[in-house]
């Protein structure tokens, strides 16, 4: 099914207009993401060709870059749940590609539903960023997400097609 990208599908029923962008990019993510792994290979998913960060990285990586970005946007700092998720987002685990694609399609509907709630005034807030506190505003962090969120997509698209690439080869 060819479907237009989010940017050129107009605005997103209750976010704000200059949030559009941020929205449209994480659900262009969450929609590649969902696409590219239908019938990927379970055991494949830790897999580190050339070197390049897994599959199964990019997925919890998604999901929790998410999580991470808009605790901060909001003003909290990370739980030790959260920590320690970030801790373990590189390790294998035994759960499916599915798993983690639903994992991150339920932390992309959780952030559309942040996204709904912010004010335009709200935006330029300063926020701090890790335990540094490094200097940023609420919008700053929207837009790292969006961002950071089709960096990995990109990346994690092309991991996978290495990866059936090489299956192919064997």
């Amino acid at each position: 099914m060819n479907q237009r990208e989010f940017w050129l599908s107009g605005p997103i029923e209750g976010i704000n207009p200059w949030l559009q962008p941020v929205a449209h990019a994480i659900l262009q993510s969450e929609r590649e993401v969902r696409t590219v792994m239908q019938e990927f290979p379970d055991e494949r998913l830790w897999e580190k060709p050339a070197g390049m960060a897994s599959v199964g990285f990019h997925l919890q990586h998604l999901a929790g870059v998410l999580d991470r970005l808009f605790t901060y946007a909001r003003g909290e700092a990370l739980s030790n749940s959260q920590l320690s998720f970030l801790s373990q987002e590189s390790q294998p685990n035994e759960l499916s590609s599915k798993a983690m694609v639903d994992a991150y399609t339920k932390k992309v509907e959780e952030t559309i539903d942040q996204l709904q709630l912010l004010k335009e005034e709200d935006l330029l807030q300063p926020r701090g960023v890790g335990r540094a506190q490094l200097p940023s505003n609420v919008l700053g962090l929207l837009f790292h997400a969006a961002e950071h969120s089709m960096r990995h997509t990109g990346q994690m698209l092309v991991t996978v097609a290495v990866v059936k690439v090489i299956g192919q080869v064997n």
